[in-house]
């Protein structure tokens, strides 16, 4: 098991958000605003989804990849923190999925 994270490939987004969009990939991404972000994070779900459905295994996980790299993205452009969100899981998983659904449709 590879000891690579989340909070790794977060490091590693805003290190590379502050080059020059003509030499990153993800510092383009970031100039263009969350919009585009947005937009792209959307192609790599629903790639994530076709992948889902189908026979491949490695285009599953290939897609899953650019799917969490992408969403961490758009978490950057809109300055939220991968801790911010790992809180709200931790938050909701202190009840049964059932009842925290429950709670947010009242």
């Amino acid at each position: 098991m590879t000891e690579f994270s989340l909070r790794d490939l977060e490091r590693i987004v805003a290190v590379r958000a502050g080059a020059s969009p003509d030499e990153s990939w993800t510092a383009r991404l970031v100039a263009a605003g969350p919009e585009k972000a947005a937009r792209k994070f959307g192609e790599e779900a629903l790639e994530t989804v076709i992948a889902a459905l189908g026979e491949d295994r490695q285009a599953l996980v290939a897609e899953s990849a650019d799917l969490l790299y992408h969403w961490l993205v758009l978490c950057h452009t809109r300055s939220v923190a991968l801790d911010e969100v790992l809180a709200e899981l931790e938050r909701r998983t202190a009840q049964s999925g059932l009842a925290e659904k429950a709670a947010r449709d009242a």
